[in-house]
């Protein structure tokens, strides 16, 4: 999640990027509408739905949060702070955190650290928050592999002073994590889940493809996807984990629709799952037949969706995960909990916790608008 996109500046480096509105002849992010053959393949059929198009996400509200959090710091030393920023896994969806991270950190004048678990695996995550601790790390923001595996060393952290940031996947306030900074999950899974809809006509077969069935914000993303399609004649046939292993996940996507002919829909909820599906449709001739849904924007999905084997795909903002995220976490290592809340409680989403990146659909109508965005932000791969 990759939890999925997007990946943004503040409300000065982003007015130039409008919000883009359209009724689509292709899918949009979580929003699935069938879009024409890829070269050699064969199968696209009947006319797509219309889906809109969003790449706002919630840039002006953060913007002015971090005019907030700028006016705070004025005149602070933060020169001798070491941020890091921790996510889930190496995937090509957190090099826009990466890039708002540094970009962050050179704003400020502090020094930091990015670190990515190669391969997702939990055990490289808690060893790389071993080796912070080691460090004398001021503040960390972190994409937990699993809440409930990463208790001890956050609370371990809270408890010597250390701030912990919740970005990407919410972890739960008592085990010291101050603030949650990513989207609001459920909501991106609703607007999957009524992309698919659009896409498949209220009707059909569904496999979901995932990184982990534990992860909070899989679990809330399944629930808002599944919630979106009550009521018609769509059924969520299977859910099927991959353990963040791209190659298990093009597996079971060709699983998926070899094994079960009536399969019409795949619904790719980590980074890696989206291009995965697309692949496995693609591959077996059945473009436009089998529509599909994705998460974030990884340079495969924005090809994929130009080909119209993938409708659309449902984009969070990680830059903006970064950058807000560097200057929340030298505040509050900076100005404490107390005084950050001050500044922030304004800027949250009723949960009094959540300060949302916004969520938004990206499909062939607006992909021109969102790659031009990614490039004046300076998010590459």
């Amino acid at each position: 999640m990759r939890a999925p996109f997007r990946r943004w500046s503040r409300a000065s480096r982003v007015a130039s990027a409008a919000v883009v509105v359209l009724a689509l002849a292709v899918g949009c992010s979580k929003q699935g509408a069938g879009g024409s053959a890829a070269a050699g393949d064969s199968g696209a059929s009947g006319a797509a739905p219309a889906i809109q198009g969003d790449i706002t996400f919630n840039d002006d509200n953060l913007g002015r949060l971090d005019a907030a959090l700028k006016a705070a710091l004025q005149d602070k030393d933060l020169s001798k702070l070491d941020l890091a920023m921790v996510v889930n896994v190496a995937v090509d969806y957190w090099n826009a955190g990466k890039a708002g991270f540094t970009k962050g950190l050179a704003d400020l004048g502090a020094k930091g650290t990015f670190q990515a678990p190669a391969n997702g695996r939990l055990d490289q995550q808690l060893s790389i928050l071993q080796t912070l601790r080691g460090q004398d790390i001021s503040a960390f923001s972190l994409s937990a592999i699993d809440p409930t595996a990463v208790k001890s060393p956050i609370q371990s952290a809270a408890s010597a002073g250390i701030p912990v940031l919740a970005i990407d996947s919410p972890l739960p306030a008592e085990d010291g994590a101050a603030l949650y900074l990513g989207t609001p999950n459920y909501q991106a899974g609703k607007r999957a889940g009524e992309a698919m809809k659009a896409a498949l006509g209220g009707r059909g077969k569904v496999v979901v493809l995932v990184g982990s069935l534990t992860a909070s914000n899989a679990v809330e993303r399944i629930q808002g996807f599944e919630d979106a399609l009550k009521g018609t004649g769509i059924e969520v046939a299977n859910k099927l984990a991959d353990n963040m292993d791209a190659a298990k996940a093009l597996t079971n996507a060709q699983t998926a629709i070899q094994t079960d002919p009536g399969v019409t829909g795949l619904y790719g909820v980590y980074s890696y799952d989206g291009p995965s599906a697309a692949q496995a449709v693609q591959a077996a001739g059945r473009t436009g037949k089998v529509k599909v849904i994705s998460d974030d924007s990884d340079a495969q999905t924005l090809t994929f969706i130009q080909q119209g084997v993938i409708q659309a795909t449902v984009v969070q903002s990680p830059y903006q995960q970064g950058y807000t995220g560097a200057y929340l976490l030298a505040a509050l290592k900076v100005l404490g909990k107390d005084a950050t809340m001050a500044v922030v409680r304004p800027f949250l989403e009723s949960d009094g916790s959540t300060l949302s990146s916004g969520v938004g659909v990206v499909t062939q109508g607006n992909l021109d608008a969102f790659r031009a965005k990614q490039s004046q932000l300076g998010i590459t791969g």
